[in-house]
């Protein structure tokens, strides 16, 4: 059983952080690996254990996987690489989903085991199945697997009702080696595609218009072998710098893309909090006072799902009621009852959390919920006066590298 992350409160933060590769970003890459014919190197992968949990599957399907000297991950994909994954380490992973697509690229056939037990009938995945079933994959539900195989593959236009970034992503890694142009519309926009493109295009791939609404593939005949670095993650660069609002600290949170983080930069500074690009990074200063704010998550570009959590601990002292509209995912309030036992004042109705500040939170045993909740639980115990004990901090560590390390660094009491 992990150990939990316990936190002694009242310290502002105060120095440096290097933010690490993007979870998000290296989870698709590496499944994109599984197409490519010769070795993957991939820099700046951040070691949490959603990375090595996927490392884990695709050493189960048969591929050669190995961190290097340097800190890459090198990634060599055999011809008889097996096409299913393993229930044991696909409930853990969400992400697991993403081989459907390189697997089917690669092999002609993939029977991938419904991730984290995931309901079929649920919009992303629906996504999923409906544009690799456009391109001609025949696909169907078999006791808690999804099995699909290559009919007739060719390109053609798929419109998606919702722009699902896993089913972008899936989309995008089939069309990469299908006969002919395939048009994605109404597509995910989020850095994360941008950058799974990047790494498609470096490998051979023909994709354009990635980071807008429609996405044009052109399928090529094989992949191959590539080095490719990538991109800083924008949610942990996020989750730094509500920590340093939260507890009006001064931080320079470096190795980041500002154009990432403006809808966080935007909703910071509307607390008050000074921001500041700088060489190499951006810096936030925390005000003496927050101010409340209202929130709506949506689609990059706009408020992201998976900061959420973060702010709605940061507005738990502003001096007034803040309100935040979760439009993406419904379960995302699940802190609450948590943030409650340390004196938050938190009331949800459907969709919509009304937050009214109190004048401080207390140090309390929470427990996290997921991974961005307990990100959350860490940023309202490093602003809490006393003593803050978080159970099942290994949520955490599946997302954030380092978590420890890197708040003690800037002056947290964390153990």
């Amino acid at each position: 059983m992990d150990e939990p992350l316990t936190i002694e409160g009242g310290h502002p933060l105060r120095g440096r952080v290097r933010i690490s590769g993007a979870k998000n970003a290296s989870l698709v890459i590496m499944a994109a690996s599984v197409m490519i014919k010769g070795e993957t190197v991939l820099e700046n992968v951040p070691r949490i254990r959603d990375v090595e949990v996927l490392c884990g599957i695709l050493q189960h399907l048969g591929a050669r996987v190995a961190w290097q000297e340097d800190n890459s991950l090198c990634i060599s994909v055999p011809e008889n690489i097996d096409v299913e994954t393993p229930y044991e380490l696909a409930k853990k992973l969400r992400a697991s989903n993403l081989l459907l697509g390189s697997l089917l690229g690669r092999k002609g056939q993939a029977r991938i085991c419904l991730p984290g037990g995931c309901n079929i009938g649920s919009r992303p995945m629906d996504l999923h199945l409906k544009g690799l079933s456009a391109l001609g994959a025949e696909v169907k539900l078999e006791h808690g697997f999804v099995e699909a195989y290559t009919g007739n593959l060719s390109g053609t236009r798929v419109y998606l009702d919702f722009p699902s970034v896993g089913a972008t992503e899936n989309i995008m890694m089939l069309a990469a080696l299908t006969p002919g142009q395939t048009y994605v519309e109404n597509a995910a926009k989020e850095p994360e595609i941008v950058d799974l493109a990047n790494f498609l295009n470096a490998a051979g791939a023909k994709v354009r218009g990635a980071g807008t609404d429609l996405i044009r593939i052109e399928g090529v005949k094989e992949l191959r072998g590539t080095r490719y670095t990538v991109i800083p993650d924008r949610i942990e660069a996020g989750t730094f710098m509500a920590a340093a609002v939260a507890t009006g600290g001064d931080v320079l949170v470096e190795n980041v893309i500002p154009t990432h983080l403006y809808s966080i930069m935007a909703k910071l500074q509307e607390t008050g909090a000074v921001i500041r690009q700088v060489n190499g990074g951006v810096r936030v200063i925390g005000p003496k006072e927050i101010m409340p704010v209202d929130v709506k998550t949506l689609p990059y570009p706009g408020f992201p799902t998976d900061m959420q959590s973060q702010m709605m601990s940061l507005l738990a002292t502003a001096k007034g009621t803040s309100v935040i509209v979760e439009n993406v995912f419904e379960n995302r309030f699940q802190m609450v009852d948590e943030i409650k036992r340390m004196g938050a004042k938190v009331k949800v109705e459907g969709h919509t959390a009304v937050i009214e500040g109190v004048p401080a939170l207390y140090g309390a045993r929470v427990k996290a919920t997921d991974l961005r909740a307990g990100a959350a639980l860490a940023i309202a115990g490093l602003a809490a006066q006393g003593l803050t004990e978080i159970e099942n901090a290994y949520y955490i560590y599946r997302g954030y590298e380092n978590f420890k390390a890197k708040l003690q660094n800037l002056g947290a009491h964390v153990w």
